[in-house]
């Protein structure tokens, strides 16, 4: 089973102060046949620009769309088996860790100042009643994490979102 534990959100450092930085995530994506994979991804559209009266800093603005934003707290030993995010969304974890395990295998673990873009809706259950994601917490804390959820259709290709 394919594991990652790399940071699924790290700022690139500018080297000279004008080079755009690049945030990575983990995107949860489904493909046509129904199977959830996941995607290490890059946001890299960062433009500098102020805002209001500020020193300049860098932005990546995403598309516009309605959104819930819920704010989530897995309890320690927790294990959401298999099932698909409610909505394609945003999951930052604030504090504790949390993993999520694909269809395809792949197992990812994440914590403060990592991403993961939640787009697994359509999935197809397999022979194994495995559909979506399951996911859970690690450690002897509870996993704090907010989701932005995005009122949008999914789209079945991972890294759309830059």
């Amino acid at each position: 089973m394919p594991e990652s534990t790399q940071p699924a959100s790290v700022l690139a450092q500018p080297g000279s102060g004008h080079d755009s930085p690049k945030v990575t995530y983990w995107h949860l994506w489904s493909d046509k046949h129904g199977v959830s994979h996941q995607t290490h991804c890059e946001l890299d559209r960062f433009e500098l620009k102020g805002v209001g009266n500020a020193a300049p800093q860098w932005n990546d603005p995403q598309p516009r769309t309605d959104t819930t934003v819920v704010f989530t707290v897995l309890p320690v030993d927790w294990v959401g088996e298999w099932h698909e995010n409610p909505a394609p969304q945003w999951i930052v974890p604030i504090s504790g860790r949390w993993w999520v395990e694909s269809m395809d295998g792949t197992r990812v673990e994440m914590g403060p100042g990592d991403l993961s873009l939640g787009e697994d809706q359509r999935s197809i259950a397999d022979g194994e009643k495995r559909k979506g994601h399951r996911s859970g917490t690690i450690g002897d804390q509870p996993a704090v994490l907010m989701t932005v959820q995005l009122h949008v259709e999914p789209v079945h290709r991972p890294g759309h979102f830059r």
